[in-house]
């Protein structure tokens, strides 16, 4: 999504300074043309500052900033001011862009007239620009009036998208929706001096109607429709708009943010709304199939980008989702993964024997103290099976997300002529899955890639072929915004200092006993001899091959199990290497640990011993 820079940004840009205001911490990231090259130079951090005593996002911005002019002995300020353009090659920056998702990020509420229709596009609107859907409010929920309002009133969202109707549809449900919001009158989150934004992208029939009931009691911005058509779904208007409306609003009465917006280039973007266009662009430029992941304290946010139709011309049209997990993260939210997940999903992946009282005090104190990091290696393997849990649970709700438009009759054949099929279904395929990007602080900040490797298999269950890759240190926001100024230096950055390629994972989708064959394989690299191996269903093991080193294998699997060609079908391909290395994943799909603890702590054990998961 293009944006209108505030400020004219130099056709030459050498210098680039990026910021994250983070709900605990701000990371400044200092980015240079070296050579014929854009290179991250250093990092800086600092505590966020937009809480009390402060009250202040600059004063965190100003600090980290100055880590970074220590760590290079570059002048990047005067006083309080970014010194732009650059003097010479040691004063100044060409550009200075920042997002944030301090003082809890973008907060809305999204309705809609059909709760998995409309309720679910606008809410697919609002998660793919980076807010945290607090509520979806529709006709059919089953909440009678007044629970309506008084939910309303009581979330206090930072704005509303309304929606509602195909065009030329039904008028009434949505005036009814925004009779709701009229008489809940709600109140902004932040600042008292100005009403709240109200977006409407519904059924454009409808639009005097809610003009007529909303223009007194909110700032109502009209929209195209979400939905036009029951065949056609239309993101981007809406999308744009709730940009506009968090800089303009949000961000304006957010405690030094309007000092803030007036240092940057281009506008400030959410956060995840950065990482999500970063994900976008990565899977739509090299045309494939991509997940991403960044798991926090408070929440788990997935991207994806998957093939939602193929045209007449046989060209694959993709398409972005995102969805934010508000419940589930390693923190402030790690006693909810315990709860929504249940204490047998989390000791599946422990593999030691612990008592169920002594897990649950140990989940809750990481929630009383979330700055702490595991003291022992018995807390860190806990860590990670909490990890594991809060990915896939998250996964579980993003694949619900991520589906093809409902209410659409699709083509059929004779064999169900007379069922009525609808669309619906989950774009997520894990088996035409290429690559998984991780970030978040047990993935990026794992002591062992082999960890975060590990983490990512087990939680999201890739099959075939699949790359996995993380987050260095956790700079994709700021690459996602440098997208907007200068494309090319955000991708050179995010592929030689940003991505840590883990490995290749090769893993058969299918079921057998264990210990029976599963898959031969011959591998053979650019340089070195080529070797033959069989493994049985059950087993994990890891084939040496570094990071940019590519080899040839040819993959025969038992009949019964496939990697992308059908059942038993061979695979010849081209993989590449990482940190990990080749990763042969027999252990089936889907796959769960053993019932037996005894034999589920063994075999957990023998698949991390395989790996090198954890020290001998």
């Amino acid at each position: 999504m293009a944006k209108e820079s505030k400020q004219s940004i130099p056709e030459k840009i050498e210098t680039i300074l990026a910021t994250d205001c983070g709900s605990t911490t701000t990371k400044a990231i200092l980015i240079e043309k070296r050579g014929d090259e854009y290179r991250l130079v250093v990092r800086g951090e600092a505590p966020t500052t937009v809480e009390t005593p402060f009250e202040d996002v600059t004063r965190g911005v100003l600090n980290s900033i100055r880590e970074v002019e220590e760590l290079t002995g570059k002048k990047i300020l005067e006083g309080e001011r970014v010194i732009k353009p650059t003097k010479s090659p040691k004063e100044g920056v060409d550009v200075y862009i920042s997002t944030s998702s301090a003082g809890g990020g973008l907060q809305m509420m999204v309705a809609g007239v059909v709760l998995t229709m409309t309720g679910e596009c606008a809410a697919r609107a609002a998660l793919g620009a980076g807010a945290i859907v607090m509520d979806v409010i529709a006709s059919n929920d089953g909440r009678l009036p007044h629970q309506k309002i008084e939910r309303i009133r009581h979330l206090r969202p930072d704005m509303i998208l309304l929606s509602g109707g195909v065009d030329g549809g039904t008028i009434s449900h949505v005036a009814e929706l925004a009779e709701l919001i009229h008489a809940a009158d709600p109140k902004p989150r932040f600042g008292t001096t100005y009403r709240l934004p109200v977006i409407y992208a519904g059924n454009k029939d409808a639009r005097k109607i809610i003009l007529d009931t909303l223009k007194d009691a909110s700032d109502l911005v009209v929209v195209e429709n979400l939905r036009p058509t029951l065949e056609q779904e239309n993101l981007g208007p809406a999308r744009d708009k709730i940009h506009d409306l968090f800089m303009e609003h949000v961000m304006a009465h957010a405690p030094g943010y309007k000092k803030l917006m007036a240092w940057t280039d281009v506008p400030i973007m959410p956060t995840p709304g950065a990482v999500g266009l970063l994900i976008e662009r990565i899977g739509k430029r090299e045309e494939i199939d991509v997940l991403g992941v960044d798991i926090g304290g408070a929440t788990t946010d997935i991207f994806s980008v998957f093939v939602d139709r193929i045209t007449e011309e046989d060209h694959e049209e993709r398409i972005f989702n995102r969805t934010v997990s508000a419940n589930l993260g390693m923190s402030y939210s790690i006693s909810n993964v315990l709860l929504e997940a249940g204490n047998e999903n989390i000791l599946r992946w422990i593999p030691y024997n612990v008592e169920i009282t002594n897990l649950r005090n140990r989940i809750r104190n990481k929630m009383i103290r979330p700055t702490t990091i595991p003291a022992s290696l018995q807390d860190l393997k806990m860590e990670h099976a909490v990890a594991r849990e809060a990915l896939r649970l998250a996964l579980k709700q993003h694949k619900s997300m991520a589906v093809g438009l409902k209410g659409i009759q699709q083509e059929r054949s004779i064999a169900d002529a007379f069922s009525q099929t609808t669309s619906g279904n989950t774009l997520v395929d894990m088996m035409s899955l290429s690559l998984i990007v991780g970030s978040g602080g047990a993935l990026s900040h794992s002591p062992r890639r082999s960890q975060a490797a590990m983490l990512l298999l087990d939680a999201f269950q890739p099959e075939g072929i699949t790359r996995l890759a993380v987050d260095s240190i956790f700079m994709m926001p700021h690459l996602g915004v440098l997208t907007e100024v200068n494309e090319e230096a955000a991708q050179e950055v995010f592929e030689k200092d940003c991505l840590i390629p883990l490995g290749t994972a090769i893993a058969p989708k299918g079921q057998t006993k264990p210990g029976a064959k599963c898959l031969k394989i011959t591998f053979e690299p650019e340089k070195g001899k080529a070797q033959e191996l069989s493994v049985n269903f059950g087993e994990v093991l890891t084939l040496p091959l570094d990071t940019g080193k590519k080899a040839a294998v040819k993959l025969y699997p038992e009949r019964g199990f496939d990697l992308g060609e059908g059942s038993g079908k061979s695979v010849e391909a081209e993989v590449t290497g990482g940190q990990v290395g080749l990763i042969i994943d027999c252990r089936g799909r889907p796959f769960t640990p053993p019932e037996d603890p005894q034999a589920r702590i063994q075999a957990l054990n023998r698949w991390a011993k395989a790996v090198q998961m954890y020290p001998a």
